[in-house]
């Protein structure tokens, strides 16, 4: 079995959480075959309540979480919390190191930067965020008008609904392009702005 985590905490932007969420979880449940799961994992199991007050139970907590062969890390103001935690970024760097694809969504990048894991790689974030990012590691090859940056083990998406597109794309990387256009079928993504 293939696990998908999504890492929760206090502030994360709800989209950033949710899109690949439904991406990913919509892949598991289309195409059972596939043998892929998706969690919510969180530092405890406690609720936690997001950017514009959305509240999420996770799955599990770090310490009962089975091995994650994907993370992804949402953005939001509470990264900004997290770039300051050892633990954290012990964590992040563990799952790293344990052979994990590391996938980012909006300002989740800055945490991988914190953690040292953008370090001489092409990257990128919400555009708001691009020079925090530099600040915090200025060996990133910035990419600002990417929606995501795919770095072999390591894939960053730019703000918000760009984790969305960085969501199937993972599913077209490990499964396949047409599981992909069939998830994105599934979900009635085919976006044209209405302004």
């Amino acid at each position: 079995m293939r696990t998908i985590g999504i890492a929760l905490f206090d502030a994360a932007e709800e989209l950033d959480v949710v899109g690949p969420w439904e991406v990913l979880s919509s892949w598991a449940r289309t195409f059972p075959e596939d043998d892929v799961q998706v969690l919510a994992v969180a530092r405890s199991r406690a609720s936690i309540r997001c950017a514009k007050g959305l509240q999420m139970v996770p799955d599990t907590d770090w310490a009962g979480a089975p091995a994650l062969d994907v993370l992804v890390y949402p953005g939001g103001i509470g990264t900004r919390r997290d770039l300051a935690d050892p633990a954290v970024l012990e964590w992040v760097r563990a799952i790293a190191a344990r052979g994990a694809l590391m996938a980012s969504v909006c300002t989740g990048a800055l945490v991988f930067a914190a953690a040292g894991l953008l370090r001489d790689r092409p990257a990128t974030t919400h555009w708001r965020s691009l020079a925090l990012l530099t600040e915090l590691d200025g060996s990133i090859e910035i990419r600002p008008d990417d929606r995501f940056v795919d770095d072999g083990d390591v894939v960053t998406a730019a703000g918000v609904s760009a984790g969305i597109d960085m969501a199937l794309h993972l599913v077209a990387r490990l499964a396949s392009p047409e599981r992909a256009r069939a998830i994105r079928r599934n979900i009635q993504y085919d976006p044209a702005p209405p302004v």
